[in-house]
């Protein structure tokens, strides 16, 4: 219990913002140009996995690399907000990575799946829903393809997803604001607009300390 009492201490901080969305949506590049404008305004939620490190992936920046022996023994004992099966890999947002952006008085960025937002749902983390889409399942694709990171098994595993993501995201209630990542642009400024509230707070906060 002491430990649940401090992620609600945690939770006074700055809205953390849940982003969600199929892989090649653009998330990653909406993340990058925010966190560029905003320095020192959000902190990312590292996420775990047992995958492996894709090329140019660093471990403790990208996400935590475990194994999945270790990051079972952390669910069951209840270290996580939430965690997933995608692909045969664990994904999961620890509560540790949380409290360690919202302790610096950081608007925390949580990037994950579908499951993970339903599970958070759960949860009585005051977060702000966004989820980011393609224009279409074939500019999805190309853009995966572009990658050229996928074996032909995992993109159609992601595509699969990606279409199971995108009827989610227009369940009623689950999302504040669903953007379509059509002109890159565009769509940051939509998702500027949704977080300007908080990231407003955040500096004024920051001015006073």
């Amino acid at each position: 219990m002491r430990d649940l009492s401090r992620v609600d201490k945690a939770m006074a901080g700055p809205r953390p913002v849940v982003l969600s969305g199929p892989s090649g949506a653009g998330k990653s590049t909406l993340l990058k140009k925010l966190m560029k404008e905003y320095d020192g305004v959000f902190g990312f939620s590292v996420s775990h996995t047992t995958r492996q490190p894709r090329p140019g992936e660093e471990n403790g920046k990208d996400y935590h690399y475990v194994t999945k022996d270790a990051m079972q023994t952390a669910v069951d004992n209840g270290e996580f907000i939430e965690s997933a099966v995608f692909s045969g890999n664990m994904y999961g947002t620890s509560k540790a990575a949380v409290q360690a952006v919202r302790a610096k008085n950081l608007i925390c960025i949580l990037d994950i799946d579908m499951q993970g937002v339903r599970n958070i749902k759960k949860t009585d983390l005051n977060a702000i829903y966004v989820s980011i889409q393609a224009p279409s399942m074939d500019i999805l694709e190309k853009r995966l393809r572009d990658r050229k990171t996928e074996s032909e098994e995992s993109l159609q595993k992601r595509l699969h997803a990606a279409r199971v993501e995108v009827e989610f995201s227009k369940e009623e209630g689950m999302f504040d604001v669903c953007i379509v990542n059509d002109v890159l642009e565009d769509a940051y400024g939509k998702l500027k607009d949704v977080l300007l509230e908080e990231i407003n707070q955040v500096k004024k906060t920051g001015m006073t300390l």
